[in-house]
């Protein structure tokens, strides 16, 4: 059995509440170079960011009650060379200015591709290899898969409500529900090698 090369990994922490969505980003970040570690709250991140001193962070606007806006001076009183993403899903130019001046490097709406990610975090960083981001995965998540995760997202926000999940996917209840019933989409099959 040969070894493949080892990727060189970029420490990265990411913060952020909605479990589904940070599953799905840790692991495609992760598939891109980054030893990702995740935090669902100020007090974890703190903790995370005192242990392992990750030289980048993508930080959620809104955790739980909390704003991430004031966790970005703390984060680089812990690690002074951090580079802060701000992500959100309520963009407006107030808050990304705001967000500029507590020490963010970059700030992003959501919904965000992992690449567009890679490429805010890695842009003008002396540190990155030659400021280029790694390359995709070899094998991407299967775009049935991105869309089940998808749904799952927008029911959680919606508290299970498949109208109001209908209505902010712009499709119809029915195509939903018919979506709904039918079970989730392997990532890929399992391998024995």
């Amino acid at each position: 059995m040969t070894e493949s090369p080892a990727i060189a990994t970029r420490p990265l922490l990411l913060v952020d509440d909605d479990a589904t969505f940070v599953r799905v980003l840790a692991r495609a970040l992760g598939s891109r170079g980054f030893e990702v570690i995740t935090a669902t709250h100020f007090d974890e991140a703190r903790a995370l960011a005192r242990r392992h001193h990750p030289r980048y962070c993508v930080l959620d606007l809104k955790l739980g009650e909390e704003n991430g806006l004031r966790l970005i001076p703390e984060l680089h009183a812990l690690v002074p060379d951090m580079r802060v993403l701000l992500l959100t899903g309520y963009a407006s130019i107030a808050t990304a200015v705001e967000a500029i001046k507590r020490g963010a490097h970059d700030y992003l709406s959501k919904p965000v591709d992992a690449d567009a990610v890679v490429r805010a975090l890695l842009d003008g960083d002396a540190d990155a290899d030659d400021n280029e981001p790694p390359d995709a995965p070899d094998a991407p998540l299967a775009l049935r898969r991105l869309e089940w995760e998808h749904i799952q997202r927008v029911l959680t926000e919606c508290d299970g409500n498949i109208s109001e999940t209908a209505r902010r996917l712009g499709m119809h209840r029915r195509t939903l529900q018919r979506k709904l019933s039918k079970h989730p989409v392997r990532e890929r099959p399992e391998r024995d090698d």
